[in-house]
């Protein structure tokens, strides 16, 4: 569900319908607005007891159950490459897009006790950061 604005009574809003719905699981979006409002969309999914899967680190240190996104040091070494060929004549509808190859994963045993969920040691071992 999309949030009309970031504001904590728009995320409570949202939740109250994403509740009502009762949905297997949630992925809360990356979107720069929502930036601060980690903690209280944090209280809303545990509260609701849905799985959840977040764009950031700083939410499963907050107490969310894990986070998964592609590694932001690659593309940010990527984008470089490519600006730094501009002024070396390179057209920019010539430079190739690239998908992301490194991924994080941070998984947050707290919370997944708290949900009931065992996490597989297949998964925890692929994890970048297991937060206990």
């Amino acid at each position: 569900m999309l949030l009309e604005e970031s504001t904590p009574a728009e995320l409570r809003r949202v939740f109250g319908e994403i509740a009502r719905h009762r949905p297997d699981a949630i992925m809360v979006g990356g979107d720069a607005t929502l930036t601060g409002q980690h903690p209280l969309i944090v209280e809303l999914v545990n509260n609701s007891r849905l799985l959840a899967m977040y764009p950031w680190r700083e939410y499963v240190e907050a107490g969310g159950l894990l986070a998964y996104r592609a590694d932001l040091g690659e593309g940010g070494w990527r984008t470089a490459d490519d600006v730094h060929e501009i002024p070396n004549g390179a057209k920019a509808g010539d430079i190739p897009v690239y998908r992301p190859t490194k991924f994080e994963l941070v998984i947050n045993l707290k919370a997944a006790n708290a949900l009931g969920l065992t996490i597989p040691p297949a998964l925890l071992a692929t994890a970048d950061e297991v937060i206990e």
